[in-house]
């Protein structure tokens, strides 16, 4: 998908973890703006870091007039197992476990070998976008995550971590009449070395106001927000 694509609504609809029911970008078309944030499972750490950190950011979004739908690639009733210990502040959240969101918005999955991946894993180097004190691989740095906040996986998780070994994650903004004007793809940042980069605050509340100013400028403006 690129800026200026119109945004394919969810094949099937997931269902909210928190709340009743279920959501589609049909709820937010022609109402308001939204950005959406596709993950993998709750056995990723980069994934359950990011989803926090973005619940705090919604309120920041939402106070820019864009409200925030992340869709996590988990069982529901595992997910509302989870996010009930903690719950996500000013944050739309559904489960997608056969990341049917995911292939919709044609975000990648490494087709390397699975040693392969490993092997540059290991290579790759992060420092998370400056959170971590000194560059670290890929493996290394998913460690440091799971030592500061523990997660412990059931087979459930296993079980989804195998299946979706490889899966790339993204980030949406959509206009309100559902057309996206800009994304970030976690694969696009350098592959594997991109893995767990979440853009900031910033990035996303700079894009939003590249949105507020094309609204203001006209239509000609709207297709130049990248």
């Amino acid at each position: 998908m690129q800026p200026g694509d119109p945004a394919p609504d969810f094949r099937r609809a997931p269902p909210l973890v928190v709340g009743e029911g279920e959501v589609s970008l049909a709820d937010y078309k022609g109402r308001s703006p939204l950005l959406l944030a596709l993950f993998r499972g709750l056995y990723c750490p980069f994934c359950r870091r990011a989803i926090a950190q973005l619940g705090l950011t919604a309120s920041k979004l939402e106070a820019a007039g864009v409200p925030t739908l992340a869709v996590v690639a988990t069982p529901p009733d595992r997910a509302r197992l989870y996010f009930r210990y903690r719950p996500p502040s000013r944050l739309a959240l559904a489960a997608d476990p056969e990341l049917t969101t995911l292939r919709a918005f044609r975000v990648p999955k490494g087709e390397a070998t699975p040693e392969l991946m490993m092997e540059e894993a290991r290579m790759a180097r992060t420092t998370l976008g400056g959170r971590l004190a000194e560059p670290v691989s890929i493996l290394d740095a998913a460690r440091v995550l799971e030592e500061q906040h523990p997660f412990e996986l059931t087979p459930m998780d296993h079980a989804d971590e195998e299946r979706q070994f490889g899966q790339f994650v993204g980030q949406f903004l959509l206009d309100r009449d559902g057309i996206i004007r800009w994304l970030n793809v976690e694969g696009a940042r350098g592959g594997i070395a991109g893995v767990g980069m979440f853009p900031t605050d910033e990035e996303l509340l700079a894009a939003v106001a590249r949105l507020g100013a094309s609204r203001e400028g006209g239509e000609a403006a709207v297709t130049g927000v990248v």
